[in-house]
């Protein structure tokens, strides 16, 4: 974003001795002639993204007292850039009002959320109270996020969905591979509710000869998962018999439901199956799981950015990709902000992968 001044020199994130956190913007000492206006007409953006350090509660009053520190001293603008939203999970509660959702709620699903509150709508309405006034996140796939969040910012709301992040790497590449107009190539939804979003990378796509496959998944207990095809699946299984294939989701906790997805794609025989999602928020379980032999290959983004590190990875390093998007989130903050991008170059990203991989080449720059 060509910004000159060292997050440090602009404000300091202080707690004291009984641990109250208080932000502060760092001003001249000795000038007292312009006293709570030193961000007259700023924009100040906050990135907000998950640590090992803080708990996302801890991080969640943090911003909401660093927007109203700004406010306070001026700002003219508040943008809170939160990649992966916290408590998107809290989308609806106990009652027909609270959230709305694109299917019809059941007692069933009415009963998941008894008891509880409604704590996305809940953090929206803080953060606009205390002064933000814009949201920026990726691939939120909650559509009751997705209302409130409008509703509540007045359409300020900026879901970026990474269609052309995926297209790009699978293009560019050697993850995956395939012929002419994408014979050899398939690309899988693990349910219905990811089907829109595959569709359009899909499209995005334009190789004629590819295949889509769309899964269906149902839930039997906490932690059991049936998956079958999907009726609707353009392609069956018949059809991507040697093909390499890609399954897509927005992200994974326990990795139970895409393990089995694709220990049912490796029962077809394919050339090679590839797990490329959003969020990674894998637990000790989910990391465990996901080392299954069944996914050849995982390929994530950085929106919570302790999976660059090895020991988060464990395992799962020597066959796990990143894509760090820094420099695609600046372009939207800049499209957003109506100024001029600074071009870094032609990828929209850059990729990070162990040398345990057994796709990675010393002392090449995979974008020259």
């Amino acid at each position: 974003m060509r910004q000159a001044v060292d997050i440090a020199d602009i404000i300091s994130l202080k707690n004291f001795a009984n641990s109250e956190f208080c932000p502060r913007f760092i001003s001249d000492e000795s000038d007292f002639d312009n006293v709570g206006n030193k961000l007259d007409g700023k924009t100040v953006i906050i990135v907000s993204t998950s640590n090992r350090v803080n708990s996302r509660q801890s991080l969640a009053m943090r911003n909401l007292m660093i927007a109203r520190s700004a406010k306070e001293n001026g700002a003219a603008e508040v943008i809170l850039v939160e990649p992966d939203l916290f408590y998107s999970a809290q989308d609806r509660g106990p009652r027909m009002d609270y959230g709305e959702t694109d299917f019809d709620r059941n007692e069933k699903d009415l009963k998941k959320f008894d008891g509880q509150p409604f704590t996305s709508r809940l953090y929206a309405q803080l953060l606009k109270v205390s002064g933000v006034d814009k949201v920026v996140t990726v691939h939120n796939h909650s559509h009751s996020v997705s209302i409130e969040f409008n509703r509540i910012f007045e359409n300020e709301y900026y879901n970026l969905i990474p269609y052309e992040l995926y297209v790009d790497y699978v293009l560019r590449s050697d993850i995956v591979k395939f012929g002419r107009d994408g014979d050899g190539l398939a690309l899988c939804a693990p349910d219905k509710g990811a089907r829109e979003f595959v569709q359009e990378i899909y499209n995005r796509f334009g190789l004629q000869k590819a295949k889509f496959i769309l899964l269906d998944k149902e839930r039997t207990g906490e932690r059991q998962v049936d998956i079958t095809l999907h009726p609707e699946s353009v392609s069956g299984f018949e059809e991507i018999k040697g093909h390499d294939i890609v399954l897509f989701d927005d992200m994974v906790r326990t990795g139970s439901t895409v393990v089995k997805s694709c220990e049912l794609l490796k029962a077809v025989n394919p050339g090679k199956t590839v797990f490329a999602l959003t969020h990674f928020h894998a637990s000790d379980e989910g990391r465990a799981s996901m080392a299954s032999t069944a996914i050849d290959e995982i390929l994530t983004l950085n929106t919570i950015p302790t999976i660059l590190n090895r020991d988060v990875q464990g395992r799962l390093r020597k066959k796990m990709v990143v894509l760090k998007i820094e420099k695609w989130i600046a372009k939207a903050l800049c499209n957003i902000l109506e100024l001029e991008y600074l071009n870094y170059g032609d990828s929209p990203y850059a990729v990070d992968m162990s040398s345990k991989n057994q796709r990675w080449v010393p002392n090449v720059s995979m974008y020259n």
